[in-house]
């Protein structure tokens, strides 16, 4: 099935990670060697680019930019909505590849490309709605206004759980918005980029893009440093680990570039004596074995009000009993593998932490093997009992590790869901509509997204997705994340025939 889905693409058992837009180039920099977690098989091996290879995709794109900045953004935006029509033709096939990739269930492959599409969506729409203000002058015979201009180069950096999506939420935007993108997908999942890569040129030749447009450069660290470190990029969308967030946001930051994070997170739900159990269930379930833990908006933590903590917890234990692990492209499984083994040592350190500082499982972790599990990343998600202020707590563990803990008052619960260095996304169960309130106040959640009776995991593409402290202060795909991309630019126009100054002054010649 994989090898027929690389076929479509023209995706060879050696594949160059280096593009342009319109043409592929020979990389002499180190092999990617893309290996599924779901059975151990490998799937294609892609040359990453060298640094004469790097520059002549910046250089590329450098001179695209500055035709495609003079298309009509509604002309952008067309080409943008066909990229969208494209993504439908090809949903199922991508979809299946995302999950073979990166592990994930084939329904959120399936959902993962839908991103993409509403992305797509919300983009053709903002192509005729980039406004700028109109503001009144101080001295007559004056008109104001302001105006936003693309940058040029925007940089993207994605991470292995969300292969595809958060590339599009930026290269889309970006594109209406008269930029042109260069692409470092993660080094764990680089042949799903090639599939998009090949989509997308083959809509840009259709509609006489220019080359450099759209340009990739799949490869490993020493990629995403050059892109990093290059003035001739001005903005760095970068998302992944809060460590590598701070070498993108000290290397952008040094020339005085702009740099875009979307960081780690480390979730929490607040479970109020107010909640609906069998509703709030559900929620933490998903949010916390969904894309096995993988996600940057995974529920890490669970808050529960003291008297309904015993009822609660035995309702996840019943759940997690329920839940069946096994091979994500099989519809009836609910949790997949990790993305690989590094990812399981991880895991492991992480169970052994929680007992070491003193916490306990009520559904124990641990490994599994055997038929079915034989790539060696397939974990039992499990759940501990701890302290909020736990050492192995307020940091992000990348896995299906849950932590449950009890408060006494809401006040208490909101400061203990602020506790931790990430403020990502947050989420309160209650059908007390002052706690909820309280919750979304300034004086509640201190995260990016706060959601009521709703959980952590997932977002949708109409509002902006981002969060505070460590997660970066980021923010990406709706409401104004389109101005991440442009320059403002006010303008004043002197329509009478004398030139008065402002505040006032007088300088009589």
């Amino acid at each position: 099935m994989i090898k027929d889905i690389l076929q479509q693409f023209n995706i060879t058992a050696k594949h160059s990670g280096v593009s342009t837009g319109a043409h592929w180039l020979s990389g002499t920099g180190s092999v990617l060697s893309s290996v599924s977690p779901v059975d151990g098989q490998h799937i294609a091996d892609v040359q990453s680019p060298g640094r004469d290879e790097f520059d002549a995709v910046v250089a590329a794109a450098g001179q695209a930019f500055h035709e495609w900045r003079q298309w009509p953004a509604p002309k952008r935006g067309e080409v943008v909505r066909q990229i969208g029509e494209a993504l439908r033709t090809h949903k199922t096939a991508l979809g299946k590849l995302v999950s073979y990739e990166m592990g994930k269930s084939l329904q959120e492959g399936y959902g993962e490309v839908q991103e993409m599409i509403d992305i797509c969506d919300f983009a053709v729409g903002l192509s005729r709605q980039l406004y700028g203000l109109s503001m009144h002058s101080e001295r007559p015979g004056h008109r104001m206004y302001e105006q936003w201009h693309p940058l040029g180069i925007t940089g993207i950096i994605s991470a292995f759980n969300f292969p595809v999506a958060v590339w599009s939420w930026n290269s889309m935007l970006a594109w209406v918005c008269g930029n042109v993108c260069i692409w470092k997908p993660s080094e764990k999942t680089p042949v799903t980029a090639l599939v998009c890569q090949h989509i997308v040129q083959s809509v840009f030749a259709a509609n006489q893009v220019p080359e450099g447009v759209c340009c990739l450069v799949a490869g490993g660290r020493e990629v995403g440093e050059w892109l990093a470190n290059d003035t001739r990029i001005p903005l760095i969308s970068a998302t992944g680990s809060t460590r590598m967030g701070k070498a993108v946001s000290s290397a952008v930051g040094a020339r005085l570039g702009r740099a875009l994070l979307e960081l780690g997170g480390n979730n929490a739900i607040i479970i109020s004596e107010s909640a609906d159990l069998d509703m709030a269930l559900i929620g933490c379930v998903f949010g916390a074995v969904g894309t096995a833990g993988q996600r940057c908006t995974s529920t890490r933590r669970l808050i529960i009000h003291e008297s309904v903590y015993d009822a609660f917890t035995q309702k996840l234990v019943n759940a997690y009993k329920q839940l069946r692990i096994g091979n994500p492209l099989d519809e009836n499984n609910h949790v997949g593998p990790l993305i690989d083994k590094d990812a399981v040592s991880l895991y492991q350190a992480s169970l052994q932490q929680v007992t070491a500082q003193g916490g306990h499982f009520l559904v124990e972790g641990g490994v599994l093997d055997g038929a079915g599990f034989e790539s060696g990343c397939y974990v039992k998600p499990a759940i501990a009992a701890v302290q909020n202020h736990y050492n192995i707590v307020q940091h992000e563990t990348f896995a299906p590790l849950l932590y449950v803990m009890k408060y006494k008052n809401l006040q208490e619960a909101i400061d203990m869901q602020n506790g931790v260095p990430q403020g990502l996304s947050s989420a309160i169960m209650t059908l007390n509509l002052r706690e909820a309130e309280h919750f979304l106040s300034a004086a509640g959640s201190d995260c990016g997204i706060a959601n009521v009776n709703i959980g952590t995991s997932g977002a949708e593409i109409g509002g902006a997705f981002g969060g505070e402290k460590e997660t970066g202060g980021g923010r990406e795909s709706g409401s104004d994340a389109w101005k991440n991309y442009m320059r403002r630019q006010t303008n004043t126009i002197n329509y009478s025939n004398r030139l008065p100054l402002a505040q006032g002054i007088s300088f009589d010649l």
